[in-house]
């Protein structure tokens, strides 16, 4: 079915479901007027229960459009989850997918700060869990890896699997804002990434937590095995 946030005649898509994973589109910073009437449009139709994908630290975060739809959910008459993951180990394979490919290095400004990188798969199966188990309504899970780990070893990491050199550049902050300008980013991205690694560059990337462990009861995946897993997205030849 057809569905638009900012399209009230789409909002039937909402007719007979009891649950709804709710994901924010990324240019959608204004969700007073975008998506909070599509929720309210979800309560009056009967949805019980969304799992919403969150952010880790948006309930200590007040500039985050994350934190303003968690504050609408706890308000709502429907149960919530929040899964609040910290960064995709899946960024790596498409956002700086060309660097890794072709440059053979990660360029992001993030200094030695260290990130508890997590894959996006197993935070699909935390929200599987929580949409079709009994004991997640009203629940945040903090997701993250089982390591901290830096660039420079994710770096390693990433030499060790494809069996070639990968360094971390380390860039300035200005030095990434230039090359970002150069490939002809639009500037709303380019300062969402530059806070995004500024974040990590100042230690508050590196939370671990036991939650995944806890509602899939195994471990994350690793960055080695997300590598082995990906590995054709860094090499020449077809899109991975």
């Amino acid at each position: 079915m057809r569905f638009d946030f900012e399209a009230p005649s789409t909002y039937d898509a909402f007719d007979g479901a009891t649950n709804v994973f709710l994901v924010r589109p990324p240019a959608m910073v204004r969700v007073w007027t975008s998506i909070f009437p599509a929720l309210d449009a979800a309560e009056r139709r009967g949805v019980e229960h969304v799992v919403f994908l969150s952010l880790l630290g948006a309930e200590q975060n007040p500039l985050v459009p994350h934190r303003w739809i968690e504050w609408k959910l706890r308000r709502s008459g429907m149960d919530w989850t929040f899964l609040r993951p910290n960064f995709f180990m899946q960024n790596l394979a498409t956002t700086h997918r060309a660097d890794l490919r072709d440059r053979n290095e990660i360029y992001v400004p993030a200094g030695r700060g260290r990130t508890s990188f997590i894959d996006a798969r197993d935070v699909a199966a935390v929200g599987v869990r929580a949409l079709t188990e009994a004991g997640h309504r009203n629940a945040a899970y903090a997701l993250t890896g089982d390591e901290a780990l830096s660039y420079a070893e994710v770096a390693a990491r990433f030499s060790e699997v494809l069996g070639r050199e990968i360094r971390y550049a380390n860039p300035s902050v200005l030095a990434f804002f230039r090359r970002m300008r150069g490939q002809g980013h639009p500037w709303p991205f380019m300062l969402v990434m530059t806070g995004i690694y500024l974040t990590a560059r100042v230690g508050l990337a590196a939370t671990v937590t036991d939650d995944l462990r806890r509602v899939l009861g195994r471990a994350p995946t690793s960055m080695r095995a997300f590598v082995r897993d990906y590995r054709s997205c860094w090499t020449p030849g077809p899109k991975c």
